[in-house]
């Protein structure tokens, strides 16, 4: 690392510490503030975090390299992530928010589940809460991870330098300021990886004197490149538009909506939100697309290097941020991956504690805790679940990554019908939520470890499918619900349609 990016990324560790001790002054005097900002987030910043906290380390990295690999056939993917966003704003976003705070205020999914259900059991909750605790911890370790490697492959640093650096700063402003702190972070975070995302394929056109130029040296590399359907199926291509099912069960973005400071603000939050994701998933495959261009005309060396490993092509972000711009811009558009890494790592973590604080210790440990204890206990759970992730990190292992790769897969099969059907259909029950969401999570981890002839078809699709038909069925045979259970749906309703 030379001084300019030395200095670029140092002043973007010190601003989000900032932002942690701002978050710490402003918005953590109990657990409700801590863990979900006191719902007084605005629709700017609920947008920007919302995305954040989403893209991680992918949208600068994955996608930019199966572009550069597939060319335009790899845009489905993005295709579909952006048609579920849209839906999660539309469908679910208003209601969650509704009824999230008509269920005595529930702060947390697994306690939004026990309230909506009236579960007197309390197995929902239980379940649902261990479900994110175990998964989240193992997704909270992979962002880690990525940090770690961040800093080895593009400023030539030792792994575990990386790893201290990223982990450190993450976690002390998501102790000191809890979600406040995350969120305008987050907010931060998504402008970086915007103006990145659109900086760089804007320098790159110009470099070949035109888009029509660059199109022309692409097609000359390889005419299939700008065919959609190049090496495509039927199936691929409907498990990669699958993904947006992901969208309606993943936590750390729905407790976004549920923290928005008004239903009425969500409208402007979705704008802004997917004006945003437009931008940048737009940016990022123009910068993929159009690296083929570049290194074509430019760096035929380099360019058989990335033609023949998918894991280097995903560099090509790191590569057209040195190879373009000044070392001090250089190291402003690279700390956008730290900021992606950091935004995805501190909104797990933070949900993650959630879960630990309010659907485990309040329920079954201090069920009469006052708001110093839970905030204390908010806090430590923060640092236990950031020292389990870091341990995991140490010595990171393909069998946990593969798991955590899997994460999406499993938390919108097992979370998105129980979510969707949760808010749309008054005759859904606690037992059918419960049984369906283990249904979605058991048939993701079935369809990826046992040998079978449809791997291609990605395993979101069997999971939520057959999770969503378990809770109608199991919903249908079981006792209906009660009247009041019917009579605050309504009102719900009634508010999120006016």
């Amino acid at each position: 690392m030379n001084i300019y990016e030395l200095i670029s990324i140092g002043l973007y560790v010190l601003i989000m510490i900032l932002i942690g001790i701002y978050g710490y002054r402003k918005s953590t005097s109990n657990s409700e503030e801590f863990l979900i900002g006191g719902r007084k987030m605005g629709p700017f910043v609920t947008a920007l975090s919302a995305g954040a906290s989403d893209m991680s380390g992918w949208l600068l990295m994955g996608l930019p390299g199966a572009m550069y690999m597939m060319g335009l056939s790899g845009s489905w993917l993005a295709i579909g992530l952006t048609t579920g966003a849209f839906l999660n704003y539309l469908v679910v976003a208003p209601r969650l928010r509704v009824y999230t705070e008509v269920a005595n205020n529930a702060i947390t999914l697994p306690v939004f589940f026990e309230n909506r259900f009236r579960d007197k059991s309390q197995l929902l909750k239980l379940v649902s809460s261990i479900f994110i605790l175990v998964f989240f911890t193992l997704y909270t370790s992979a962002g880690m991870v990525s940090g770690g490697r961040l800093f080895e492959s593009a400023f030539n640093m030792d792994y575990n330098v990386g790893l201290w650096v990223t982990s450190l700063v993450v976690v002390f402003y998501t102790f000191i300021g809890g979600f406040m702190a995350v969120s305008l972070t987050d907010a931060v975070q998504g402008t970086i990886m915007v103006i990145a995302l659109i900086l760089i394929p804007t320098v790159v056109v110009f470099r070949l004197d035109g888009v029509e130029e660059t199109l022309n040296v692409i097609t000359t590399k390889n005419i299939n490149y700008v065919d959609m359907l190049r090496g495509t199926t039927a199936i691929s291509i409907v498990s990669l538009l699958a993904w947006g099912l992901g969208y309606f069960g993943q936590p750390h973005i729905l407790v976004r909506f549920m923290a928005i400071d008004s239903v009425k603000d969500i409208k402007k939050a979705r704008r802004v939100g997917m004006t945003w994701m437009i931008g940048t998933v737009l940016g990022s495959l123009l910068l993929g697309f159009f690296g083929i261009a570049y290194l074509q005309r430019f760096d035929i060396e380099m360019m058989s290097k990335f033609d023949e490993s998918r894991e280097l092509s995903e560099t090509i972000f790191i590569y057209l941020s040195k190879a373009l711009f000044h070392p001090i811009i250089g190291g402003f558009l690279l700390s956008a991956i730290l900021a992606a890494v950091m935004s995805t790592i501190s909104s797990q973590l933070l949900v993650t504690s959630s879960s630990m604080t309010e659907d485990i210790y309040k329920t079954f440990f201090n069920k009469h805790a006052n708001a110093k204890n839970m905030l204390i206990m908010s806090r430590i759970s923060v640092l236990v679940v950031a020292v389990v992730a870091f341990l995991l990190a140490l010595n990171p292992r393909e069998s946990i990554l593969g798991l955590v790769g899997n994460a999406w897969a499993g938390f919108g099969a097992a979370f998105g019908p129980l979510i969707i059907l949760s808010l749309l259909w008054k005759r859904m029950t606690a037992i059918a939520g419960l049984v369906g969401m283990l249904v979605g999570g058991a048939t993701v981890l079935l369809w990826i470890y046992v040998p079978h002839n449809y791997k291609e078809l990605y395993e979101i699709i069997p999971g939520f499918v057959l999770s969503f038909l378990t809770i109608v069925i199991v919903s249908l045979l079981s006792k209906p619900v009660s009247k009041e259970i019917e009579t605050e749906f309504e009102d719900v309703r009634k508010r999120t349609s006016s």
